[in-house]
């Protein structure tokens, strides 16, 4: 398994994004078994409207752009489970994630 620490975290859902303000997050690639799931855990999220918008919405399927701590850029379609108590949110990643 391979863990980056994400700098940036870019969100968009029907052709409206934002970049998502957070203290921590970190991407998870697993490629055991010969296959490839990855998640993103994010920790500290500042916009609590992005999460609510979330936890009452049925559509929860979001593009991503996350940039790593080191500069690798990753793209990738996934689902966000936002956790609005905790100011978290843990994202999903459903196929490639481009630039892995």
């Amino acid at each position: 398994m391979d863990v980056f620490e994400l700098a940036e975290l870019h969100i968009a859902q029907q052709g409206v994004g934002c970049r998502l303000t957070f203290s921590s997050a970190r991407l998870a690639v697993n490629t055991e078994m010969g296959s490839r799931l990855w998640y993103i855990d994010v920790n500290g999220i500042a916009q609590t409207d992005v999460l609510t918008r979330f936890w009452t919405s049925d559509d929860i399927r979001i593009e991503l752009a996350a940039v790593t701590a080191g500069g690798r850029r990753f793209e990738g379609i996934g689902y966000l489970h936002p956790n609005v108590q905790h100011n978290a949110a843990a994202i999903r990643g459903d196929g490639v994630l481009a630039g892995y």
